[in-house]
Formats: C-alpha cells, sequence, structure tokens
C-alpha cells in the first residue's frame, strides 16, 4: 500500500477527478448538471484515495489538507459568493464604445476586490442591458470573459482561487501587488483592443438601433449597499487574520477558535449578509442560488483529497521532471490551467518548485517566496490567473457568463469555436509577451 502511495499510480485519481470535471460537461451534460451526481464522482474518488493514505501512513497529510487548506478555501469562496450575491446593479445606459470599455475596466479593477466571480456576476446583467439594442455583442461577452472574469483577479489572493491558495503557503497579502506591472499590461492591451473592436462594430450598427439605444436607457442603480461594507470586512480578515499576525494560530494545541478564527469571522459575515440583505434583491433579482456554491464545495472536497498523493509524489520527484527554467513553469502551468481548473494546477505546480534541488534553486536566482523561487511564484500566478480565459472550462466563472449570455439571446461561440476565434489568435499573443517581457 506505502508503494502505491508514493508512485506515480497514486496521481491517477487526481488526474481522473481533473479529467472528468473537464469532459463531463461537454458529453454529458445535462447528468452532469445535477450536484449529486458530481457528489458520486467525487465520493467515488475520494474515499478509496483517503482509506490508501492512512493505510500507506499518509494520515497527516491528509488531515493538513483537509483542515488547513479545504476549509479555508471553501469559506472563502462562500463569503464572496454569499456577500457579492447580494449586491445588485441595475440600469441601462447608452452602450458606446467608451462606455462598454469602462464597464470592462470597472470590472477588470472590482475582480481583485470581490473576485472573479463577484465581479463577473455583478456586471455581466447590467452590461447586457446596456447593449440590449445592439446587434453586435458577442465580442463584449467574450472580452468580458478574459479581463472580469479572469485577468483582472491577479492582485489579492480574493482574486482568483489559486491565488489564495498560494497565499495558504506562505506567499503575503501584499506580495500579490508586486503582480501589479504585468496585471496593468494584460488589462490595458485588453482594453484597448477591446476598444478597437466594439468601435468597429459601433459603426455597423444600424441607426435604427442606435437611436433606439439613445433613447431607451436608465440610470445605474445600486442594491445591498450594506454588503459593500462586509466585502471589506473581508479583505481585512484575509488580510490580517492569519499566522503571519497571530503565531497561535499555527499552534496546533491552541483551541480550535484561534486556530480557525478567520474562518469564523469570514461565516459570522456572511451569515451577516443572509440576514440584512433584502430578499427579492438577493433571489428575485440576483437569481441566486446556492447550486454553484454546492458544486464547488462537493467537487473541491474530491480534488483536494485525490491531489494529497499527487503532489507528495510531484514534490518528491520535482527534480527530475525536467522543469528548469521559468519559461517551462509559465507555459506547463498555463497550458493546464486552460483546460483543468486552474486552482489545482497551481497548487501541483507549486509542490514541483518546492521539491527542486538546491542546485536548481539556486539557478533562478533572486528571493524565495512561499517556500520556492518568487520567480517561479510569479510564473505560476500569471499563468494560472490568465490562462483560465483560455477556454471555457478554464475558471469557473467562464461557463457562468456564457450562459448568462445565452439566456438573453445571445449565440455566443461553441467550446472550439471560443478558442479558434478568440482565445488563440487574441490573448494567446497577449500572454506570450507577458512572458517574453516580464520572465
Amino acid at each position: 500500500m506505502q508503494q502505491i502511495v508514493h508512485s506515480a499510480w497514486s496521481m491517477i485519481p487526481f488526474g481522473m477527478m481533473l479529467l472528468i470535471i473537464a469532459i463531463a460537461p461537454l458529453i454529458v451534460a445535462e447528468w452532469w448538471d445535477k450536484n449529486k451526481h458530481k457528489l458520486a464522482v467525487s465520493l467515488l474518488l475520494a474515499i478509496p484515495t483517503a482509506v490508501c493514505l492512512v493505510m500507506g501512513g499518509m494520515a497527516k497529510e491528509l488531515e493538513h489538507q483537509l483542515l488547513s487548506d479545504y476549509i479555508p478555501f471553501i469559506v472563502l469562496l462562500l463569503a464572496l459568493y454569499v456577500i457579492t450575491g447580494g449586491i445588485h446593479l441595475s440600469g441601462d445606459i447608452q452602450a458606446k464604445p467608451w462606455v462598454n470599455t469602462s464597464f470592462l475596466a470597472i470590472g477588470w479593477v472590482l475582480a481583485s476586490i470581490m473576485g472573479t466571480t463577484g465581479a463577473a456576476m455583478l456586471l455581466i446583467r447590467p452590461l447586457l442591458t446596456t447593449n440590449q439594442q445592439r446587434k453586435c455583442k458577442v465580442h463584449t461577452v467574450l472580452f468580458f470573459i478574459a479581463l472580469v472574469a479572469n485577468c483582472g483577479g491577479l492582485l489579492t489572493p480574493l482574486g482568483d482561487p489559486p491565488l489564495f491558495m498560494l497565499f495558504l503557503r506562505g506567499a503575503e497579502f501584499t506580495w500579490f501587488l508586486s503582480l501589479f506591472p504585468q496585471w496593468l499590461f494584460t488589462g490595458v492591451v485588453l482594453l484597448l483592443m477591446y476598444y478597437m473592436v466594439d468601435s468597429f462594430y459601433y459603426k455597423k450598427e444600424h441607426h435604427t438601433a442606435l437611436e433606439a439605444d439613445a433613447r431607451e436607457h436608465t440610470p445605474l442603480k445600486i442594491q445591498g449597499k450594506t454588503n459593500l461594507v462586509y466585502l471589506v470586512a473581508v479583505i481585512l480578515s484575509v488580510a490580517f487574520i492569519h499566522s503571519g499576525t497571530i503565531p497561535q494560530m499555527a499552534n496546533p494545541d491552541s483551541p480550535l477558535w484561534i486556530r480557525y478564527m478567520r474562518e469564523i469571522v469570514l461565516l459570522l459575515l456572511t451569515a451577516m449578509s443572509l440576514h440584512t440583505t433584502k430578499r427579492h434583491v438577493r433571489y428575485r433579482l440576483n437569481k441566486y442560488s446556492w447550486a454553484p456554491i454546492n458544486e464547488v464545495a462537493v467537487l473541491f472536497f474530491g480534488i483536494f483529497v485525490t491531489m494529497t498523493p499527487a503532489l507528495a509524489y510531484l514534490n518528491a520527484n520535482a527534480a527530475s521532471l525536467g522543469l528548469s527554467h521559468t519559461w517551462q513553469f509559465y507555459y506547463a502551468t498555463g497550458a493546464l490551467s486552460s483546460f483543468l481548473d486552474n486552482t489545482p494546477t497551481a497548487v501541483a505546480f507549486h509542490s514541483v518548485a518546492s521539491g527542486l534541488t538546491p542546485e536548481q534553486v539556486a539557478a533562478f536566482g533572486g528571493g524565495m517566496v512561499a517556500g520556492i523561487p518568487e520567480v517561479l511564484l510569479k510564473a505560476i500566478c500569471l499563468a494560472a490567473v490568465f490562462f483560465g480565459s483560455m477556454t471555457y472550462i478554464g475558471n469557473g466563472p467562464n461557463f457562468m457568463v456564457k450562459a448568462i449570455a445565452e439566456e438573453n439571446g445571445i449565440e455566443m461561440p461553441s467550446f472550439f469555436g471560443y478558442m479558434l476565434r478568440f482565445s488563440l489568435i487574441v490573448l494567446l499573443p497577449v500572454y506570450i509577451l507577458v512572458q517574453l517581457i516580464f520572465l
């Protein structure tokens, strides 16, 4: 049993888990849509893996993965999901290119504050309402996925789940601000590209559509403002309530309320949001549902359990995997983040980087952050966040935005159409430039 746990065979459940998540929505969408089926798959792979881990002497590693990683991860996502789900932005303003670009720019900035999912869900409906009179609007949704649902969330651990996992592994909250040049470069380039594309299509719009757009408008209005206070409290909680500022939180002998102080605060904020937000704002206007967060909870339980032996294997065999250059970490992380979930991908490559020999680490130069060379951490963060936009399945909000757009009568490209028409020809060249300039 120990031999299996510590061999390459131990990576099979993790690989199967990620492949099922990636492929099932494409081939058995109706079956996969039910959370009970996701739970069944998760348990089917997680339980045998957990048994093997315990029998193979890795119970401590499993315990750490669930108690120190999974619980903080899911509690943070729950808090952000509930709080942002209580904020509703409505209105219909004139859909000129500079207005649409401003929408995307605001969402790009907000993504690092309220998470890519929160920013995307807050802005996608008012953006679609603003553009309802225009005929050409598919490109707006595509750039929205890239900027708001992915690239914008680079600057804080709240922005995108893989960053929070790397934060839990030792990266300081403020360290992520060091990625500002890459965030700014990517965002500005994509916003400029969007402005030019939208200006082109705006000129092709029929004058009757533009006249209707100018005539039919209502001012922007935000409801559920109390949740903005809760959101600030979440940011402060993640920034200041951790073992770096409260050393007792890292002590296994400390009481549970100290070890999980951050999670307790986040759950209290979640409860306050549910209690104080008007039901019609959350459930009628925002069409709030518990299904998405339930989906994340059950799937990531399976991911975190099956990931445990895989991470141990990658860490132990990192020196022989052939990853010796920063660009290799960047594109390897990016390629897997495009087609698999970017959170476990980022964690896996962090594990690889942490298993490098002292000689390999020295070759990268520079300082160490989260136990690995800083330049590798930057490469992993950039690739996980940016390349999540290469496909619909790269990051959670992508499919959600696509579904909302289709609900509003927009004919979105297929899975491969998205890649051929947008990500490969627009996004990939920008991401290559990021690597050439900054890495």
